[in-house]
């Protein structure tokens, strides 16, 4: 029956759930035996790669045009009208293969989580999860209208961040003010949007019978091979390893701008200016450029990773530049019946931009290589580990670094493009901290709703996390806009505890590059072929077959760190 499903998106897209239910009803029915499993399987990874793709584009629309009205309301009506009723089916469908005691080969990750979100799983939770899924169109809103007037000009939040590079310290400090200033005006808003949030996931938690949203979580993400206890073990290590490290960067970087103190728009946490005063580092003019140069560096790291970003380019899977009515940030999301992967950016023409979209390509290029698996379980992304996930960006990002300079097909000088390395690698430092301040700030929240209900008392606990891992800073008669801050910080709102995966990772990337350094084929070989594995095997051995491993301890940190140090000196000699 299901070989009459539309075979074209835009089609199926037009369905109702009245339309969708037939097809359900017959994998529901249809007997599962040893002879027809892995059939069913397929049929089953059709029906929800058609669901998931028409969810994901009409979710994408209301990031692309977040003034379009009409396209919310797709959204909404899909979000509301069918996604809750196939979610039910879903459960059906995975309580009927755990019932059968089937184990298809190659599917021992999926039936894993499958049993996991089994034992989770509440009817009466489905439309709570509809909730967050509007609260977070909400928050787009909010970003999307957050312009901040410059001189007359309406500029967007992210094309205000890039002015914290600029060479002139008064131009910076009136970006961060100006910044503040603005997030003061939607402070209401938020905070009124964060308690909805937060109480619609106190009850998701009760219902699923938790004592606590983080014990819901952690089944829900799939975090099988470490615990609440590790992450605090991998913030333990982070203080006693990168914090001096980071704060031997920023007394370099401190003597370098010859201040007494070190403020914010000296140093942000993502992007600094230059501390030598140079101007900012301006890879490109147009788009068009972008995509040639960046096209060309991922063919230098590997001509069929070059021939996956053409074919993006082709086929309009990239949506890269900065405008009014349009969400903040940057994303990959795949379109996963069609098999194809999207990239969504904010490009205002800096250097972050580069690495923003090197970073999403090393997801997309995720989504490519996995794309031959049979089954929907294995390829998307809601079932691949987030941890691999951030390696496939991170260690694009730093694979990619040897290409950069405009001899190599890049963008930069030979100097420049060792400044961009650098400073590269000082981000990869400088990030460990402020990730802890995230996720310890998530595990506090979790740990302590009531107190979170009040954002006044988030507040204090962000300020103080961010004082005690990132202890550089003089924040002395600015001290509300730190305590602002944690708003604008997106996966504490939409993804919570989605952020220590970036800190893991990063360690995976940093070993990847390190195989690199003596021999950059064979790591992106082994990059590739990990890549190529979808959700087919274990965490640790997703790190393994990268040529890393899956580490919270201050010893493998300590070897890391030292490699960074190292080789920024060599680029960037004190």
């Amino acid at each position: 029956m299901l070989n009459t499903l539309p075979d074209n998106i835009t089609e199926f897209m037009a369905w109702s759930w009245d339309q969708i239910r037939p097809f359900a009803d017959e994998l529901v029915a249809r007997p599962l035996t040893g002879e027809t499993v892995e059939a069913w399987l397929a049929d089953w990874s059709l029906l929800a790669s058609l669901i998931s793709e028409a969810f994901t584009r009409l979710q994408v629309r209301t990031t692309t045009h977040t003034n379009d009205e009409d396209g919310q309301q797709r959204f909404a009506a899909y979000s509301e009208q069918v996604l809750p009723p196939y979610r039910e089916f879903e459960q059906q469908l995975k309580e009927k293969l755990l019932a059968s005691g089937l184990e298809p080969a190659g599917f021992e990750i999926p039936l894993r989580k499958m049993r996991t979100d089994a034992a989770i799983f509440r009817v009466e939770n489905l439309p709570l999860q509809t909730e967050l899924e509007k609260l977070d169109v909400e928050l787009s809103k909010i970003h999307g209208a957050m312009l901040i007037d410059w001189d007359g000009e309406e500029l967007t939040r992210p094309q205000v961040i890039a002015k914290l590079l600029a060479a002139d310290r008064g131009i910076r400090e009136r970006a961060w003010r100006k910044l503040a200033e603005r997030v003061q005006q939607d402070r209401d808003r938020f905070d009124d949007l964060w308690v909805k949030y937060l109480d619609v996931r106190l009850k998701m938690a009760r219902n699923a019978g938790f004592d606590s949203y983080r014990d819901l979580r952690w089944k829900e993400m799939g975090r099988f091979d470490y615990t609440p206890d590790d992450c605090k073990a991998f913030h333990a290590a982070i203080e006693a390893v990168v914090v001096p490290a980071a704060s031997r960067l920023n007394a370099r970087r401190r003597k370098r701008l010859g201040v007494e103190s070190l403020r914010v728009w000296d140093a942000f946490w993502f992007g600094s200016p230059d501390p030598s005063g140079r101007e900012p580092l301006k890879p490109y003019q147009t788009i068009e450029e972008l995509n040639d140069k960046i096209e060309t560096i991922f063919t230098r790291v590997d001509p069929q990773l070059g021939g996956y970003y053409h074919f993006m380019r082709v086929h309009d899977l990239l949506d890269l530049e900065s405008r009014k009515n349009k969400d903040s940030g940057g994303y990959m999301t795949e379109f996963i019946f069609t098999r194809h992967p999207f990239i969504f950016t904010n490009a205002v023409g800096t250097h972050d931009n580069v690495q923003t979209l090197l970073h999403e390509g090393g997801h997309a290029f995720h989504a490519f290589e996995a794309a031959h698996q049979p089954y929907f379980q294995h390829r998307a992304e809601a079932w691949m580990p987030m941890e691999f996930a951030e390696v496939a960006s991170m260690a694009m990002e730093l694979l990619a670094a040897p290409y950069l300079a405009a001899d190599q097909g890049g963008f930069y000088s030979r100097e420049d493009a060792a400044r961009a390395h650098a400073d590269h690698l000082e981000g990869v430092i400088l990030f460990w901290p402020y990730m802890a301040v995230v996720d310890a700030f998530q595990h506090w929240i979790y740990e302590n709703p009531t107190q979170a209900r009040d954002p006044r008392q988030c507040d204090q606990v962000w300020y103080d996390l961010h004082r005690r891992y990132m202890p550089d800073y003089d924040w002395s008669g600015i001290e509300d806009s730190l305590k602002l801050y944690w708003r604008l910080q997106g996966h504490i709102w939409s993804a919570p505890f989605y952020y220590v995966e970036y800190g893991l990772a990063q360690m995976g990337a940093v070993q990847v590059w390190r195989r690199a350094q003596q021999d950059q084929a064979g790591a992106v070989a082994a990059y590739r072929r990990a890549l190529a594995l979808g959700s087919t095997v274990p965490l640790p051995q997703l790190f393994q077959a990268a040529g890393a491993r899956l580490a919270f301890d201050a010893d493998t940190l300590r070897d890391l760190i030292a490699l960074i140090e190292r080789t920024i000196n060599d680029l960037d000699p004190a």
